[in-house]
């Protein structure tokens, strides 16, 4: 698969590939030893960058609605980021790679047995500002108070040290939570089910098909499993290349 002028131009038009990395979803960004990023968005980052022939420029965001927002700025053309109808409108999204739950952390007295137990007008839920669960959350609780943090792992700080309700994210970091501070636990069931998608900015349709064939391939050929094993995430749900039945 040999990228034409028009996918360079769209995705490489300053000679880099120029790759938003969200630390705000652990799961498919972390930081390594080094500090550097790792985990398997920059991983898929790093091939697409070889792909194309050009070095990889990867700047790094500690919350999606942050990623989302430079966008403006034209700071990026390459993205990971959760596939939102919010978003839609000035991003076009591949089929997803990874699907995540979005669930609740509570403490471990609290009575609440499934997250439609947490949508009450008492309740206060923390959350990051512009993650997806909290775009999902905004247009779905109908009695339930969002308290917004400005980031995912800042959410789970004020749950805790402001005593709010619960904090809403993804499965995993909060499980991690969960198990590494007795008195808290996670709901078994989920309030949806996040997509993760490679994104580029709307209307480069060239960048767009080129990025979907690119990952389609990386799916089938088990790359995605591999490095998402291989940064610690192997439980998470993969998605299918587009086109599979």
């Amino acid at each position: 698969m040999t990228p034409s002028t028009a996918v360079m131009t769209e995705l490489a038009p300053h000679g880099v590939l120029r790759t938003a990395i969200n630390y705000g979803n652990p799961v498919l960004a972390q930081r390594g030893p080094d500090g550097e990023p790792t985990g398997v968005s920059v991983a898929l980052a790093r091939a697409l960058a070889e792909r194309l022939g050009v070095p990889l420029q990867a700047t790094t965001y500690d919350a999606a609605g942050k990623v989302f927002a430079a966008l403006e700025q034209d700071a990026w053309d390459l993205a990971f980021l959760a596939i939102e109808p919010v978003r839609a409108a000035q991003i076009a999204f591949s089929a997803p790679y990874v699907i995540i739950e979005g669930t609740y952390l509570l403490r471990a007295d609290d009575p609440a047995r499934g997250v439609a137990d947490l949508d009450r007008p008492e309740r206060r839920i923390a959350v990051g500002q512009g993650a997806a669960y909290d775009l999902y959350l905004s247009r779905t609780l109908t009695q339930a108070q969002l308290v917004r943090a400005p980031t995912s792992a800042a959410a789970i700080d004020w749950f805790v040290d402001q005593k709010l309700d619960a904090a809403a994210g993804v499965r995993q970091p909060l499980e991690a939570h969960a198990a590494a501070h007795p008195g808290y636990r996670v709901l078994d069931d989920s309030f949806t089910e996040i997509r993760q998608a490679m994104a580029v900015p709307k209307g480069r349709e060239a960048a767009a098909a080129f990025v979907q064939a690119f990952l389609d391939e990386q799916l089938r050929n088990g790359f995605v499993a591999r490095e998402l094993a291989a940064s610690g995430q192997g439980d998470v749900r993969l998605g299918m290349a587009s086109g599979t039945p």
